[in-house]
């Protein structure tokens, strides 16, 4: 017979001790990685990632074969990922890269075929939430349902790929 050991519990971290803050971005898959950066770029006031410079360096290296690039906005872009980011976050001048807040969306030849795990909460600040809607609409997204309740009133959205997000 063993005798159970007790588990030890996580000990909050004081500021001295805390490790740095982790380095992170949401991926997304998509079908179209360079539409729904268009779209969620639009959406959030972000920047598309221009990776332009690190792909042409590649390329003239021989490094990657011009099939894994595209044409987007004027310029070779990675084909099978896109990224957006906060336009007041840096961001890795050579490569394009965003080093803050930013989203990625890498292409899958799979459709989506159930409800997000995660998803984005749009907040609209001082803006009328009907007006966002509108909005957000018109760029391509689709309401899915209002809610209504006692914590609050928001509302369920679906991006032209038919992810969720919500705005509140």
């Amino acid at each position: 017979m063993t005798e159970t050991q007790p588990q030890s519990q996580p000990q909050p971290q004081t500021p001295s001790s805390a490790p740095a803050p982790l380095h992170w971005k949401l991926v997304i898959d998509a079908a179209d990685p360079h539409a729904q950066a268009d779209f969620w770029s639009a959406t959030l006031g972000y920047l598309v990632e221009d990776h332009s410079a690190l792909v042409e360096r590649l390329l003239g290296f021989g490094a990657v074969p011009p099939e894994v690039t595209v044409e987007s906005h004027g310029r070779r872009a990675w084909r099978d990922a896109a990224a957006v980011r906060h336009p007041d976050d840096p961001y890795d001048k050579d490569s394009g890269t965003g080093l803050g807040r930013r989203l990625l969306f890498q292409r899958v030849p799979e459709p989506k075929t159930v409800k997000n795990r995660l998803h984005i909460d749009v907040h609209t600040g001082d803006r009328p939430r009907e007006a966002e809607v509108a909005r957000l609409t018109g760029l391509g997204a689709s309401v899915l349902r209002e809610v209504k309740e006692q914590g609050g009133e928001w509302v369920v959205m679906a991006d032209p790929e038919g992810n969720e997000f919500c705005v509140h």
